[in-house]
């Protein structure tokens, strides 16, 4: 059974194992990622006993937006309502903020418009990556 956890103190070996089970490089960088989570307002987690099989993480400016930085499922959980429960999560902690926003690649967008969001009209996400190790 998944539990779901409000947490801040994720392991680095923890969060390496879950962002890369998803090809994400910055799971090549876990104290950076475990720094990154404490530094985060919201972090939810979902569990299967002591395996972390989903995170949301999100930034907000106390009254009006959100920001949702991270959502991750490990592929062998995905289609579990896993996602889904972790943004309504999130959806739940922010009920009085005027938006919640995030960046959602194409493959992402049904998942993302089925939790209730909208995808922008005239809206591009842009990027500037600068990683030194």
């Amino acid at each position: 059974m998944i539990q779901y956890k409000d947490t801040h103190d994720i392991s680095p070996e923890d969060l390496q194992q879950l962002f890369l089970s998803v090809s994400w490089s910055s799971g090549s960088y876990p104290d950076r990622l475990a720094a990154a989570m404490r530094g985060f307002e919201t972090v939810f987690t979902a569990w299967d006993g002591d395996k972390l099989t989903g995170l949301i993480s999100a930034m907000d400016d106390h009254s009006m937006t959100a920001y949702i930085h991270f959502l991750l499922v490990r592929p062998d959980y995905q289609g579990q309502g896993i996602g889904r429960r972790l943004v309504e999560m999130t959806k739940e902690k922010y009920s009085g903020f005027l938006r919640i926003v995030l960046v959602a690649y194409d493959k992402q967008i049904g998942f993302y418009e089925r939790c209730g969001f909208v995808k922008g009209k005239d809206d591009s996400p842009m990027f500037i990556t600068e990683l030194s190790t």
